[in-house]
């Protein structure tokens, strides 16, 4: 969700005519945030950013609904869930050591 609070900061700035400053705190949120991605102790980056995604879809509606009013209809929602699943997948499959 975090990502969802960067990208709204740009979008305000530029869609929504807030200060120039709007757009750098959000550009400045997204490099803390790539920083921090890499102190996973997950040696996989890949499957952190891959499961981040899945994350990501369900955080971006949860963010549209408390902060914009949105209201996802049921293919929104199951899309989310697949997404989440996916993510449960990634991160929890029992694989072997090698």
């Amino acid at each position: 969700m975090l990502f969802s609070f960067q990208a709204r900061l740009v979008w305000q700035s530029v869609r929504e005519g807030k200060e120039w400053w709007w757009a750098g705190l959000g550009v400045v949120a997204l490099g803390v945030y790539g920083f921090a991605a890499t102190l996973q102790p997950d040696a996989h980056f890949g499957r952190i950013l891959a499961a981040y995604g899945g994350v990501f879809v369900a955080g971006s509606l949860a963010w549209g609904m408390i902060f914009d009013g949105f209201r996802p209809d049921r293919w929104d929602i199951t899309g989310s869930v697949i997404c989440l699943l996916g993510v449960a997948v990634i991160m929890f499959a029992p694989r072997s050591a090698g």
